[in-house]
């Protein structure tokens, strides 16, 4: 494919808008207080665009007029919570609608279940061994 001009202008705007975001931008740097550890996690929206044109030249040299820009955004979203072995995350923004809010509730439920699993299999272990005896 041949190199135009609004190629390079192309490439040149998505360069810049790579240096800029990266997946540390989206998932950060862990941090660390006593025993939980909290990772913020980012939303990322960016659009870019480019045009240019071949102008008429009186002495029959290409002329090319062209530009391109683009922008990012960068919303913290949520939080991911660790702490005594367990992960929840944590959201930051209100909720949308009423499933939004049972999506981010699964995580705990299923803790919560788990917990009332093994609560109940531990009183149930006790019964079954002063039975054989």
């Amino acid at each position: 494919m041949k190199e135009t001009p609004v190629n390079k202008i192309m490439e040149n705007t998505l360069e810049k808008m790579r240096q800029m975001v990266d997946t540390s931008t989206i998932i950060g740097d862990p941090i660390v207080t006593g025993d939980t550890t909290l990772v913020p996690v980012s939303k990322v929206s960016y659009g870019f665009t480019s045009g240019g044109t071949d102008l008429p030249s009186k002495s029959n040299a290409e002329l090319f007029g062209g530009g391109g820009g683009g922008g990012i955004t960068i919303q913290p979203v949520a939080f991911i919570v660790i702490e005594k072995g367990k992960c929840r995350m944590m959201q930051i923004n209100n909720y949308t609608s009423s499933a939004d809010r049972a999506i981010a509730m699964i995580p705990e439920l299923v803790d919560r279940v788990t917990e009332l699993l093994k609560s109940e299999k531990s009183e149930e272990e006790p019964k079954t061994e002063e039975a054989a005896e």
